[in-house]
């Protein structure tokens, strides 16, 4: 089993993105998503899900969304901006951690990843 991990962090109020919707996809075959957890971050902005690595998706690309917009209406904080979602792209291909921190603001995001 690998573990996708993630800190999120609020720029605009300098704290953690408590509750932000995260989403992980499994991709494959032209425009085919499955959908592997759809989870709330905590109180810290954390979230950590296992997820099976085997000979069927070794390899294959993820999708790992996070919803910004939502956030940001439910912390009161009505934007026009045109990103609506956070999405990394990334393969896993053996069990080991995969930690994909991100730093949000409606209009722009930071990302990285760590084991």
């Amino acid at each position: 089993m690998a573990t996708v991990s993630s800190h999120v962090l609020d720029s605009v109020s300098g704290s953690s993105a408590d509750g932000i919707r995260c989403q992980l996809f499994q991709l494959s075959g032209e425009n085919e998503r499955r959908l592997l957890f759809d989870v709330n971050a905590d109180r810290e902005g954390r979230i950590a899900e296992t997820v099976e690595i085997n000979a069927s998706n070794r390899a294959s690309e993820f999708e790992l969304v996070f919803h910004g917009s939502d956030y940001f209406a439910g912390q009161g904080l009505a934007v026009d901006s045109i990103v609506n979602n956070v999405v990394i792209r990334f393969v896993m291909d053996e069990d080991r951690r995969y930690h994909l921190p991100v730093m949000l603001s409606p209009h722009s995001y930071s990302t990285w990843w760590s084991e």
